[in-house]
């Protein structure tokens, strides 16, 4: 699995945005700012995170970004796939739309397991988890696994 660069600067600009849920609505160059995601690209991520239910927007002096839900409610799974889509897919396409012959025939268990296990880690974190460095034991067990921080 890759995670994308405008799934990663989404994230991000979703957590600055739940560091300052109590401040009001933070304007997209104050978000590209602390978190160096350049201004334009944020600019169209944070229209997909409207669109998707994620954030509202304020026009306006006093205008700006702010959640559309609380930190708690919002999986870091459900930002992912306002901004990419499925998390998991293969050439495209969903592992229960596929189909193998063969030999290969097994490989479709293996990409919805696959696709299980990631569902399980990024809907099972919220922003709140992260942005309180609260995460889920499961989630920092795996982190915490020295194995997990080197590839083979």
């Amino acid at each position: 699995m890759r995670i994308s660069a405008r799934a990663d600067y989404a994230v991000r600009a979703a957590l600055q945005l739940a560091g300052a849920r109590e401040a009001g609505p933070l304007k997209a160059e104050a978000i590209a700012d602390a978190q160096d995601i350049p201004h334009k690209f944020l600019e169209g991520i944070l229209n997909d995170m409207r669109r998707g239910g994620l954030v509202l927007s304020q026009r306006g002096g006093n205008g700006g970004y702010r959640l559309a839900k609380a930190p708690e409610d919002i999986s870091i799974a459900d930002v992912i796939r306002v901004v990419d889509g499925p998390l998991v897919s293969v050439r495209g396409v969903r592992p229960p739309e596929l189909s193998y012959t063969g030999p290969a025939e097994s490989l479709l268990p293996l990409w919805v397991a696959l696709r299980a296990n990631v569902r399980q880690i990024l809907d099972g974190v919220s922003l709140a988890d992260v942005a309180s460095a609260d995460l889920p034991t499961r989630v920092s067990a795996l982190a915490e696994d020295p194995a997990s921080w080197t590839n083979p």
